[in-house]
């Protein structure tokens, strides 16, 4: 994308959230704006690469852990850009018959994932936003394939950091749970400052400094508890991303970013998975 040409309605000057992940995980759908903007990040947090894709790799181990718990049907809210080991990709290969609704409402995430799942019928992608729970799950797209009188598993994987104390994520969530079957699974891993505050915060105020197109709201290990209310947390429980069932340092077939930095991660990210009694 050197070349900063997008299609029409995409601003390729405002640095893009989800494009400035694609940067972290090596891909190419990202434009300058979103490059310069992510060196900033790096400048005061070099190890966001390596947390993106540990993040990823845990992505992959829940939809492994949720197949094998019999769960046939996702809903990945705040999807982000297709890359390697998508959910559907994850999820079909243990399970051909796993269906998968992706929703985002950004245009460059809408674009690329319709044309990537244009062809598979157990695939959808849903624009809407996840401040508005019942838009997403009586979306005709989505009800196509998902059946919410089953279990099914919904997604928050770096999401709900995007979301304001303002727009209320426990509520949001809580909506979600209001609608899902006994036996369905929530999965969330967000953004906290649990060991390095002052870096973390600095790193959230790099991109509100550069206008990305969203922002990062830090929660403490409390407030991300309290996502789970009414969910029971499937061992080991809440945890940083690389103890959360742990296969592979990167998971079983993500492969790792290009020299990866040697010794301890910094714990700013917890991630868990909670079932639906």
């Amino acid at each position: 994308m050197d070349g900063e040409q997008a299609p029409p309605g995409v601003d390729v000057a405002t640095p893009n959230t989800a494009r400035i992940y694609d940067y972290y995980l090596g891909g190419k759908d990202n434009y300058r704006a979103d490059r310069q903007a992510a060196e900033q990040v790096l400048s005061v947090a070099p190890e966001t690469p390596r947390l993106a894709w540990e993040n990823r790799a845990f992505l992959g181990r829940a939809v492994r852990y949720l197949v094998g718990a019999g769960i046939r049907q996702f809903i990945d809210v705040g999807s982000g850009l297709p890359t390697r080991e998508n959910v559907h990709e994850t999820a079909q290969r243990a399970a051909p018959d796993a269906r998968v609704a992706y929703v985002d409402r950004d245009p460059v995430v809408l674009i690329h994932s319709r044309a990537l799942l244009a062809t598979d019928a157990q695939t959808a992608v849903v624009e809407a936003d996840m401040r508005r729970p019942d838009d997403i799950l009586d979306d005709p797209e989505l009800r196509r394939l998902i059946d919410l009188d089953r279990p099914v598993a919904v997604l928050f994987v770096a999401a709900l950091h995007c979301l304001t104390d303002d727009d209320k994520p426990a509520g949001v969530v809580a909506r979600f749970q209001e609608r899902m079957a006994p036996g369905s699974h929530l999965v969330i891993s967000h953004i906290t400052a649990q060991e390095d505050a002052e870096t973390a915060q600095r790193g959230a105020e790099v991109y509100r400094r550069v206008g990305a197109t969203t922002q990062m709201t830090l929660r403490d290990r409390a407030q991300l508890m309290n996502l789970f209310d009414g969910f029971e947390l499937v061992e080991p429980g809440l945890v940083p991303l690389p103890d959360w069932r742990p296969e592979t340092p990167f998971g079983a077939t993500v492969a790792p970013p290009p020299k990866p930095r040697r010794g301890p991660l910094p714990i700013w990210f917890l991630c868990g998975v909670g079932r639906l009694p």
